[in-house]
Formats: structure tokens, C-alpha cells, sequence
């Protein structure tokens, strides 16, 4: 299973439709659960939490960190599952991370450097995790 935790308001509109798409089509251990909060809760909650990287692989979606293609994403997630770890994907609201929950994550993902609405990032994250999925199964959906 994999845990997005999100700052902002809950999936809605368009965006919850494009979302719901993609998470019917995953299956185990790719499988979504969404946790939401708001901005300073979520914050407060980060800098609180204790990280735990034996049992747990933290991303942090934030344009400071690293591009990874979707083969990588897909090995990354592969790699935490068959080290029973739980994945954790972090996706911060309109101002983003503290630099100590980017020091704290195992990973600091950016899709781009361009920046991006956290509505639109967990669009891309979810249809990067069905493209995960895809790829490591020989799935059709992602061709080069």
C-alpha cells in the first residue's frame, strides 16, 4: 500500500474523477490511501513524526529534489515493497516543505522544474504509480 499524505483540502472536481480513474486500475501493494490535512497541521505533524526508515520509504514531492524517469519511480517502489516497507509520498500544499522534512524524507522527488499545484502534483502522482505498476508487471500502458 502506499500512503499519500497531502496537505490542502480533500480530492474534488475534476481532480478527484482523474484520480479515481487511476486508482481503479491499481492492485496490490500499489494500491492508494490519501490522509489530508491542513497546511499548519500538516507541518506541525511532519516536523513531529518520527520518520522511520527501516520500516518505511518517505518521498517528498518538492522542486528542489531530484528528476527521476518513470522507470526509476517504478524500481524505487519495487525496491521499498520486496523490503516490506511502507511507501510514503508526501505532497505539501501551496508553500510546500520546510527544509527539515526534506532532510528527514528518504527522497525528494521533483517532477520537473517547473512548479506545479499541489492539485495537479497528486494527479501526477497518481498516475505515476499506475505507470509504477505498468512498468513492473510488462503492463501495455507505458511504452518507450
Amino acid at each position: 500500500m502506499i500512503r499519500i499524505i497531502a496537505g490542502g483540502k480533500k480530492n474534488a472536481g475534476a481532480e478527484l474523477e482523474i484520480i479515481s480513474e487511476y486508482a481503479k486500475r491499481l492492485r496490490k501493494p500499489y494500491e492508494i490511501v490519501w490522509e489530508f490535512y491542513e497546511e499548519e497541521k500538516l507541518e506541525k505533524k511532519l516536523a513531529e513524526w518520527p520518520f522511520e526508515k527501516a520500516r518505511e520509504l518517505v518521498i517528498c514531492c518538492d522542486e528542489r529534489g531530484e528528476n527521476i524517469s518513470s522507470d526509476e519511480y517504478s524500481k524505487k517502489l519495487e525496491r521499498a515493497f520486496s523490503e516490506n516497507k511502507e511507501v510514503v509520498i508526501l505532497i505539501g500544499g501551496a508553500y510546500g516543505f520546510s527544509d527539515l522534512v526534506r532532510e528527514k524524507a528518504d527522497f525528494v522527488w521533483s517532477f520537473s522544474k517547473l512548479v506545479f499545484p499541489h492539485k495537479l502534483a497528486r494527479i501526477i502522482v497518481a498516475e505515476q504509480t499506475y505507470r509504477a505498476q505498468e512498468i513492473a508487471h510488462g503492463g501495455k500502458y507505458h511504452h518507450e
